[in-house]
């Protein structure tokens, strides 16, 4: 079985092999998908465990639908693991969002989902968590992307993709600390966010 938290794919090897499947090289997209696959259904399974009792989604259709967006979409000019992996935290997003609009068309509630809210000062005495709508955090994401690119996609990284902050670290080039103290304030920020106008 995969385990969620093994390392990532040396960035020497999934640049070689993104180039190469930029470059039209089938071969390197089956190597890649061979090297990334149990990663990724490991994220897919993390994030998904966050989400409401009885979600139809799984991680192995969540995995493969991301495949098929890759497969189908437009060649994209891959740059390193930095790029696939914010590629990919933001297809599982897109997909999850996509999913829960669905739901929500005849349900509500449809597009609940758990947010860890640790360390966030308004939220403290409670578990850290937190059920939001998707639907509502997409919204915000897309507020927080226009006031601080980075905060949006970390969060995307570790809500989405489900990576640790020392894998997130890892991913966009920040120091541990960095991705930690920008986690917290954008958490911060979403709670109020999401919590709407004080009453």
């Amino acid at each position: 079985m995969a385990n969620a938290r093994a390392p990532l794919c040396s960035s020497a090897d999934l640049t070689a092999l993104l180039r190469a499947w930029s470059a039209g090289d089938p071969a390197a997209y089956d190597e890649l998908t061979a090297r990334v696959y149990g990663r990724l259904r490991g994220m897919a399974r993390t994030r998904l465990a966050r989400e409401r009792p009885g979600h139809t989604l799984q991680p192995t259709a969540l995995v493969h639908e991301m495949y098929v967006r890759l497969a189908d979409g437009a060649v994209i000019d891959w740059k390193d693991r930095v790029h696939f992996f914010g590629v990919c935290a933001q297809m599982m997003r897109h997909i999850l969002v996509d999913h829960a609009r669905r739901r929500n068309a005849g349900k509500r509630g449809g597009g609940m989902a758990t947010l860890l809210i640790d360390d966030v000062p308004e939220a403290r005495g409670g578990d850290g968590r937190a059920a939001i709508d998707l639907l509502a955090l997409d919204e915000a994401l897309d507020r927080l992307k226009r006031l601080d690119a980075r905060q949006s996609r970390i969060i995307e990284l570790r809500f989405f993709a489900g990576l640790s902050n020392d894998e997130a670290a890892e991913v966009i080039g920040f120091s541990p600390r960095t991705v930690k103290l920008e986690w917290t304030k954008a958490r911060a920020w979403l709670y109020r966010q999401l919590q709407g106008p004080s009453r």
